[in-house]
């Protein structure tokens, strides 16, 4: 079989969020990661990402999350990118972005 061709961007170019607020503590944490192609044709586009978070596996690590103030993050943006790898990841919906992009 023919060779095949891995691109860089097979969708063409993201941009990857991640949203930080404060939590009962006061504790800078994370409120969600997502992440969007941007669009090729020129025009204003609007964008609605679901936002998600990585949760702790048991009870107990989510308790001492809370109780200490450090979520679980993921630490390479390219885990929110690429998605490869999220599967084996517990993760929990955590509410909309809207972008809005003018695409020359």
């Amino acid at each position: 079989s023919p060779p095949s061709l891995t691109l860089p961007f097979p969708a063409g170019p993201q941009i990857v969020l991640s949203v930080y607020g404060p939590d009962f503590f006061g504790h800078d944490v994370v409120r969600g990661y997502g992440a969007v192609h941007v669009p090729f044709t020129p025009g204003r586009h609007r964008r609605t990402i679901a936002m998600f978070v990585p949760e702790s596996t048991s009870r107990l690590q989510q308790f001492t999350s809370w109780l200490t103030g450090r979520r679980p993050e993921f630490t390479d943006p390219k885990i929110v990118a690429q998605g490869e790898g999220r599967e084996m990841t517990r993760v929990r919906s955590q509410g909309f972005v809207t972008v809005s992009f003018n695409i020359m």
